[in-house]
This record gives structure tokens, sequence and C-alpha cells, in this order.
């Protein structure tokens, strides 16, 4: 059974919001996580590792895009990807890697319910 058979019965934007989330998770360990478990590993190693984490995150990422094809346009499915990977970006960097937290995930937040006012008001 695949994830897009078990999500199915619901609303297209829910499958593609669930299904981008999960593919951030992946990106974002792709992109960033090497920074705090291999960064005494050569380049090469990382950069094949997180290609290995990369592919997760294509397996999800391509079908979130399609389904939400069937009912968003595309500006609407780029908002929608952009505001789940500061949702999942600012707890990554705040729990995993020990960043501070900060005022400026409040400002970055609000300027993108802003985006998405204006993607999805028509």
């Amino acid at each position: 059974m695949s994830a897009t058979s078990v999500l199915s019965g619901l609303p297209v934007w829910v499958q593609t919001a669930l299904l981008l989330t999960a593919s951030n998770v992946f990106m974002t360990f792709a992109w960033y996580g090497h920074l705090k478990n291999l960064a005494a590993k050569p380049w090469i190693i990382a950069a094949f590792i997180s290609w290995g984490i990369a592919l997760f995150e294509y397996l999800l990422q391509v079908p979130a895009n399609r389904i939400g094809a069937t009912e968003l346009t595309l500006p609407q499915l780029k908002i929608m990807q952009e505001v789940i990977t500061l949702s999942v970006f600012v707890p990554f960097s705040v729990f995993y890697m020990n960043q501070p937290i900060k005022l400026d995930f409040l400002w970055a937040a609000l300027c993108m319910l802003g985006a998405v006012y204006f993607i999805f008001r028509s």
C-alpha cells in the first residue's frame, strides 16, 4: 500500500500538505543535517549521503505536487511548499541544530502569511 493510496480519502490540499511536510523533513536533513553529523567527513561523503536522503524527499515530493496540481495552481503549490519548509526548518534548527529561537522567525512567518493571502485570495 503506497502513501498516496492511504491518503486518497482526504481533500487534495490535505494530501498535498502531508506529503510535502514529510518530504520537507527529508529535504531539511539532506540539506543541513550533515553540518552536525558529518562535519569531520570529506564533503563528497556528505554529498553522497545527502543524495541518498534526498531520494526519499523526491519519492514524496513528486506525488505531492502531482496530487496538488489537480486542484491548486502552480503558485499555490509553491507558496504551500515554502510555508511548510519554514514550518519544518524552524523546529529543526532550534531542536536538532541547537540554534537560538529568534524573533526573526516570527517576522518571516508573517511575511509568509502575506504570501499565502495574496496567492490564495482569488
